[in-house]
Order: structure tokens, then sequence, then C-alpha cells
């Protein structure tokens, strides 16, 4: 275990922290259009809050396991794909979260 791996696993913790949360912020801007039938029927702002979250949560996500996959693929396969499929699924929950926070707020 060197130390330059552990800060590798530190610096792909805060984006995938990052990525999470602008996933979260998908899934509660997402739904109020979505609910109100008109999801294809955006006005700019709306495209844009949505584009830009789900762009740079998507990239910041994918950022995030390229910089993990530095530290832990080579050395540790099994570990690598453990985690990863941990941060896919907490991403998928973040964005199921904003969705029901906002649900909780609006209905």
């Amino acid at each position: 275990m060197s130390t330059e791996n552990w800060i590798i696993r530190i610096v792909a913790l805060l984006c995938a922290a990052g990525s999470a949360g602008l996933l979260w912020t998908f899934g509660v801007f997402v739904l109020v259009p979505w609910r109100a039938g008109r999801l294809f029927a955006l006005n700019a702002a709306e495209i844009q809050i949505l584009g830009a979250s789900l762009v740079l949560g998507l990239a910041t996500a994918w950022g995030a396991l390229h910089i993990l996959a530095q530290a832990d693929r080579a050395s540790r396969p099994k570990n690598y794909a453990m985690i990863r499929m941990v941060l896919i699924i907490a991403w998928l929950a973040a964005g199921i979260g904003g969705m029901t926070w906002t649900l909780g707020k609006v209905a």
C-alpha cells in the first residue's frame, strides 16, 4: 500500500461525491417537468440545468472511475470491480434520491 494509491483513492472519492451531487441535482429538477407531462417541451433554463447536471455528473463519474482504476485495477482487480459496482449503484441511488426528495416537496 503506497501513499500514492491512497492519494489517488481520495481524489477518486471526491470526484465520486461530486458526481453523486450532480446526479442528485438532475433527479431533483427532472421530476417536475416529467410529472407535468412536458419533459419534451422544456424551456431554455430547464434544458440548461438538466443538461449540465446530467452531462457533468456522468463525466465526473467516468473520471472518478478512471482515477480509481489508476490505483486499483492492475494491483487488485476484484477490489476495483466491487468498488466500481458500489459507486454505480450509489450514483443511481443519488438520482433516485433527488427524485424522491422533489416528490416529497411537490406532493
